[in-house]
């Protein structure tokens, strides 16, 4: 991981091969700015004092002494290779490729220097010492802020490494040894003590604790861990010792995922950054342009040294800084917004994808259901409710099927105790019998009541029939002669399901649920979600052609857990794995949702609608501000007595940097639920 943070800025900001010399960071960092930028405003003082301008200005006299004279053109020296020297490099890269703002620096300090010197050495006119060396130290800020900013942001990287535990507890024939984690194995058991972070992923096999997990889901709430449960690596064990068994080693573990996850969404490039890139390019040239105008026309119209001073301050103001700026923070404020919230993204694009959005499809089993079978609705005759499930679960508490586990559910929810039952069978095909209380009770399918001839009552046949209509499977409990009571069971509904289609359908996206259930089942659940537009009996290769019918429509996201669902995520225009849990890496996918939370759906669209937004907003600023400041810098308003100095210049330049950063930081403020 190490070698990703030493170039964390690179990496960050221009992903290094395919970039058309436009990599203009490469082996810099922010403290070699900072360093270089207090350095050269110390020297810059001197340079201010000794100046012919700040002596008219403020009405002194500086101290004479012999050499006096070359005190500005030495420090101005120094200043020009140690500060500038950054710059030079740049455009030296960017020639080679394509151009961009350090071509624009370097002609525009490089103009200022030359010039002053051959002042300095008998050339008629007035040296530009002082504004050579403000440009400088503006120019080194403007640098060292930059890159610091998008370094900070890139750090999730090393977050995410700093969870990596270093040595972990190896059990061995009753024996612990503290071992490396290249050392573990697939099937090496493991032991996790209070308050220490799992060091790789695993099941556990003994002990019971709860986990933070934070880092992973966003979600802070102790997730609790017993036997056959799944621990993840850099998650921290609470208050009880696990015995863990490994299930996944190295680059596998859902952290790596994470890692590489993270870094390829870094490197990946969006197209604002395209168009980022393109408008610094023209930008360059228009300035190149101008500033031979601007120095064409003052230099008929007044002196050579007006007439540099204006070019200078042309090249400097429409270094497009702002603009190299403008897409990387927001992007990288968005993802950490992302990332905060539980949503991975993978695709960088995801986010420009977003904002066309028009339909939203959801598979509907494990994501706008729990996947798991629940009560719906008991009907019973002659008895209550609850003495109905009380017995029932005696029975059913035997069984292996899970349909039986839903009866067992919904009795521990209510808090039902069950009686004993004694000479428990399962009848294979229709159910199970036991003795309660000397009576002989059944549970199992309807039809067996009907086949044994029992008595059903009018009241439990209107119900049957209602829950059929409605896709639910049906388990009836018998006693001699009669049937009881009906259990209608159906896959559960997420309460958040209900929310996130209110929430989809409130930014102006419909909401599609496709199903491979039969049509009563589908229609339940749509009804039941207030969902108009819902597709039954769809086979997982029909996912994908329904994708399609819905992009012809408009842009289409699909949202599936990922599985059987890898075609249809990659045939929307955006693909979100939802539920990805620990498997995190779903090649796939766009964005990955780590809670099984449908609601997660509706915030990363309205996320990636915010983040167009902001990229738009700084293209604006960046770009806009040229369209005053490039004429005011080539003296448009000279005869009304206004004229910028190059320093000015490099100051309004830095501002608008400044204000990009801003914009991209307020994205922090985006409500997303």
């Amino acid at each position: 991981m190490q070698h990703l943070h030493s170039q964390g800025h690179t990496q960050h900001h221009h992903s290094h091969k395919n970039h058309g010399g436009h990599d203009k960071h490469a082996g810099h960092s922010p403290e070699m700015f900072k360093n270089r930028f207090f350095v050269c405003l110390i020297l810059t003082f001197p340079v201010l004092y000794f100046s012919p301008s700040f002596q008219s200005w403020f009405n002194y006299q500086a101290i004479q002494f012999p050499a006096s004279n070359w005190v500005n053109p030495i420090l101005a020296i120094v200043v020009f290779f140690y500060g500038g020297w950054v710059f030079l490099q740049g455009a030296q890269r960017e020639i080679k490729g394509k151009v961009g703002m350090m071509t624009l620096i370097s002609l525009a300090i490089t103009v200022a220097f030359i010039y002053s010197l051959a002042v300095t050495f008998g050339l008629e006119g007035e040296p530009f010492f002082w504004e050579l060396v403000t440009l400088i130290d503006v120019m080194l800020l403007g640098h060292w802020i930059e890159m610091a900013s998008v370094q900070g942001a890139s750090r999730a990287l090393e977050q995410l490494a700093k969870l990596m535990p270093s040595v972990a507890h190896r059990l061995v024939g009753g024996q612990l040894e503290d071992v490396s984690l290249e050392q573990l194995r697939e099937g090496d058991l493991i032991l996790i003590r209070p308050g220490e972070q799992v060091p790789i992923d695993g099941v556990v096999v003994e002990g019971t604790s709860s986990a933070n997990e934070s880092f992973l889901t966003g979600e802070s709430r102790p997730v609790t861990k017993q036997e056959g449960d799944e621990v993840v690596t850099g998650a921290v064990n609470g208050e009880g010792a696990l015995k863990a068994q490994v299930t996944r080693t190295g680059e596998n573990t859902t952290l790596s995922q994470m890692m590489r996850l993270v870094e390829e969404a870094q490197n990946s490039r969006s197209k604002y950054q395209v168009l980022a890139d393109k408008a610094a390019y023209w930008l360059t040239l228009i300035a190149i342009g101008i500033g031979t105008l601007t120095f064409i026309v003052w230099i008929s119209l007044s002196d050579l040294v007006f007439a540099i001073g204006r070019t200078v301050t042309v090249l400097v103001i429409a270094c497009p800084h702002a603009l190299g700026l403008a897409i990387p923070l927001v992007i990288v404020n968005g993802t950490a917004i992302a990332a905060k919230n539980g949503i991975l993204v993978r695709n960088r694009e995801a986010f420009e994808r977003a904002k066309t959005i028009k339909s939203a499809a959801f598979d509907k089993t494990g994501t706008l259901t729990e996947g798991r079978f629940g009560v719906q609705q008991i009907y019973t005759e002659g008895l209550s409710d609850e003495n109905a499930l009380a017995i029932a679960t005696a029975l059913e508490s035997l069984s292996e099927h899970p349909l039986a586990q839903a009866i067992v559910e919904a009795a521990k929810r209510q808090r039902v105790n069950p009686p004993t039952v004694s000479g428990f069978k399962a009848v294979p095909g229709k159910g199970v019998e036991g003795t309660i209380d000397g009576r002989t009770y059944r549970v199992g399918r309807p039809e067996w009541s009907k086949e044994l001839g029992y008595y059903f009552s009018p009241k439990l046949e209107h119900g049957l029939a209602k829950a059929e209509a409605r896709g639910e499977s049906v388990i009836a409990l018998m006693v001699e002669g009669k049937t009881l009571a009906l259990f209608a069971l159906a896959d559960q509904v997420r309460e958040s399901a209900r929310k996130a289609v209110r929430s989809l359908e409130a930014i102006g996206v419909q909401v599609v649920m496709i199903t491979g259930d039969a049509k009563a089942v589908a229609q339940a659940v749509a009804s039941d979600l207030g969902i108009q537009r819902y597709y039954a009996r769809v086979l997982p290769q029909d996912k994908v052609r329904i994708v399609k019918e819905l992009k012809i429509e408009g842009a289409t996201a699909f949202t599936g857990d990922g599985i059987n669902d890898a075609p249809a995520l990659l045939e929307a225009n955006l693909g979100i794995a939802i539920g990805a849990g620990t498997n995190v890496a779903i090649e796939s996918a766009d964005l990955v949702l780590v809670e099984d939370d449908p609601l997660d759906v509706g915030r990363a669209i309205k996320l990636g609608k915010a983040t167009n937004n902001k990229m738009m907003q700084n293209l604006f600023w960046a770009t806009g501000y040229n369209v005053v400041a490039i004429p005011l810098a080539a003296g448009v308003a000279y005869p009304f007595g206004f004229v910028l100095s190059p320093a000015v210049g490099a100051v309004f330049m830095s501002l608008s940097t400044v204000i990009v950063a801003l914009n991209a930081i307020t994205l922090r403020r985006v409500r997303l639920n």
